[in-house]
């Protein structure tokens, strides 16, 4: 189903270009076509703020529910922003104050970078808790993305993350725990996802604090879970919107941190994720670099455009088919009257008969 491209946000046309299908403002008001206001908010850095924005976007516009989705991006004015991620938030995001007002039926919220032990010490905390506070009470349904589900599971339900011995990085097999749940409902039984993170949140901590695991992995842990009235919050612990190339991008900006002093080990491989001869083309490239540093040399280009035709992405169709059941929720939810009996709090434990 189409999105509307309501104000001038680049990734609009980026999405049409690449065969999404985008109306105007004019040609959607021809529509007689149910309408659903996804709000968006971006915290991730300013190197990923665009395609974080776009790879949502692509998401939610893959859905197949008879609507028309109009997507909302903002963003949290205490992150620590450069001047050209200022422009962008400044010409294209809204206000998260004119938001509320208007009034949202769902709402994403992205993972964001952090510098402190505890994440009640970052400058986002209070004014995440803040929308996310208002979101629990006014929207259908929040899905949140990695380091949102960090913090989101502490301020709900108590949950403190834990640092791993080493960054969970990569691909990684998963396998659905509840095939009837509606969020995973025809969903592939067995799956791939990405991960990256340091920190995690295991399935004891989240069952214990009785929220339901949907989704989890032998090796990197609960990808998908619920708050216990099963919808209000949806937590994945991974990133089902990543492109392709987003944990390669990850791995070059590794890559150049090695190059420029930063880190004194060469970064490995993200697990899982390249080709045999994708690994032999890194490889290569690290060895040149590793030369250059001893020789004093000009260092090497980093091969992007060759591995990039070496890498594959294995989790988009999952990815997408999750958030297409997650807004065919939202839309139960946002129907004229269901909308009056979840705005009133009827059976606010379970407001679509979701425990299964």
């Amino acid at each position: 189903m189409p999105l509307v491209a309501h104000n001038e946000l680049p990734s609009f046309q980026r999405l049409h270009d690449r065969g999404q299908e985008v109306l105007s403002p004019e040609r959607a008001r021809q529509q007689d076509i149910r309408e659903l206001h996804i709000g968006l908010l971006n915290m991730m850095p300013d190197a990923a703020l665009a395609a974080t924005e776009y790879q949502f976007m692509r998401l939610v516009g893959a859905c197949n529910q008879i609507a028309q989705f109009y997507v909302y991006p903002f963003s949290i004015p205490e992150l620590d922003r450069g001047a050209e991620a200022l422009k962008h938030i400044k010409e294209h995001y809204f206000d998260f104050a004119d938001l509320r007002e208007q009034g949202l039926d769902a709402l994403i919220i992205t993972g964001a970078n952090v510098a402190n032990p505890s994440l009640d010490e970052e400058p986002f905390w209070d004014p995440l808790i803040e929308i996310a506070h208002w979101a629990g009470e006014n929207v259908a349904s929040i899905l949140c993305s990695c380091l949102a589900t960090h913090a989101l599971v502490k301020f709900n339900h108590g949950i403190e993350r834990q640092r791993l011995p080493r960054k969970q990085w990569g691909v990684y097999k998963h396998k659905i725990s509840a095939p009837l749940h509606p969020l995973t409902w025809e969903i592939n039984t067995r799956f791939d996802a990405p991960h990256s993170r340091h920190n995690e949140v295991s399935k004891e901590q989240l069952e214990q604090a009785g929220l339901k695991v949907l989704a989890e992995s032998e090796n990197a842990g609960p990808h998908l879970a619920v708050s216990p009235d099963q919808i209000r919050f949806v937590y994945f612990q991974g990133h089902p919107e990543y492109d392709a190339i987003s944990l390669l991008k990850e791995y070059k900006r590794e890559v150049m941190r090695y190059i420029g002093g930063s880190r004194d080990d060469e970064p490995r491989f993200p697990e899982n994720y390249f080709s045999k001869e994708a690994g032999e083309v890194a490889s290569r490239y690290l060895a040149a670099v590793t030369a250059a540093k001893e020789s004093g040399d000009a260092m090497p280009r980093f091969p992007d455009s060759r591995l990039q035709d070496l890498v594959d992405n294995t989790w988009g169709d999952t990815g997408k088919a999750i958030v297409n059941n997650w807004l065919g929720l939202v839309y139960q939810l946002t129907n004229l009257d269901r909308r009056k009996q979840f705005m009133h709090g009827i059976n606010p434990e379970d407001p679509l008969g979701l425990n299964v």
